[in-house]
């Protein structure tokens, strides 16, 4: 379960942002976990829950923003919602000549105090 190693990342890189910042604690942090990203949401969600316990982000509101893939069909041009990456075109039932978003895994903001 790799959820738990990206959590572990995530807890680490807080830590490093608010030694930049000479911040003593992080109110909130926002991170965004794309549909193709290869990451299970709820998964990385339940580990990071665990591990924050006795971290810098143990009293923070942890926000996770899911992300829909989308994909564009190179037959009929179709822009479309994919919720994994083997997913077709719903129009033409081909695959997409180009995914253009749901694979992001990143964080996207964090409040420290």
């Amino acid at each position: 379960m790799h959820e738990f190693s990206m959590a572990i990342e995530v807890i680490n890189l807080a830590q490093r942002e608010a030694e930049k910042n000479s911040a003593s604690a992080i109110q909130e942090i926002t991170i965004e976990v794309g549909d193709l990203s290869g990451v299970e949401a709820d998964a990385f969600g339940s580990a990071l829950e665990l591990l924050v316990k006795d971290s810098i982000l143990e009293n923070a509101t942890i926000s996770i923003i899911r992300t829909s893939g989308k994909g564009k069909c190179n037959t009929c041009n179709l822009e479309f919602e994919m919720n994994h990456r083997m997913a077709v075109c719903p129009q033409c039932k081909c695959f997409p000549s180009k995914i253009s978003g749901g694979d992001e895994f990143r964080v996207v903001s964090l409040v420290v105090d």
